[in-house]
């Protein structure tokens, strides 16, 4: 099953160096974090902002490839976690035929952002997720533990 989800924000994780993509459940409390790198972060932080830049970064190149290919992204999904590692997949429609394209879901949420489609995450991974020892850390860390970019 799928739950839909939306970008809750973007935190700096100080102790890794890293930047945590924060997804909540729509309908529900779920979370999802996924630790991602500075360049992604940066591309979602601008597309959450709306800010548009002189020329196309790669994510603003992907939606201008399928607008001019009159592709439509329909939906992100991501579909797994194997060994702390995130799989996604893009939906897109020409109209005739719908097909997927891996992703990471860091690449799939800055696309979802720029073309304006939901986010959408298996059940199966906020399932592993709840069993992890992660979501404990997250209720744990109090704000001066982040740096807020988002």
């Amino acid at each position: 099953m799928l739950i839909q989800m939306k970008v809750e924000g973007l935190l700096f994780d100080p102790r890794s160096g890293m930047y945590i993509l924060l997804l909540q459940q729509i309908d529900g409390n779920g979370t999802l974090p996924i630790w991602i790198g500075k360049p992604e972060a940066d591309s979602i932080a601008l597309a959450l902002g709306k800010v548009i830049t002189p020329r196309p970064l790669t994510h603003d190149l992907v939606k201008n490839v399928f607008d001019a290919l009159d592709v439509k992204a329909t939906r992100i999904v991501i579909t797994e976690i194997i060994e702390n590692t995130y799989y996604a997949l893009i939906h897109v429609n020409d109209g005739n035929r719908e097909v997927t394209i891996d992703s990471r879901p860091s690449d799939a949420v800055a696309i979802a952002l720029r073309v304006q489609v939901p986010i959408f995450v298996e059940e199966d991974v906020l399932e592993v997720r709840k069993a992890d020892e992660l979501e404990e850390w997250l209720k744990n860390l109090k704000p001066e533990d982040f740096g807020n970019i988002m």
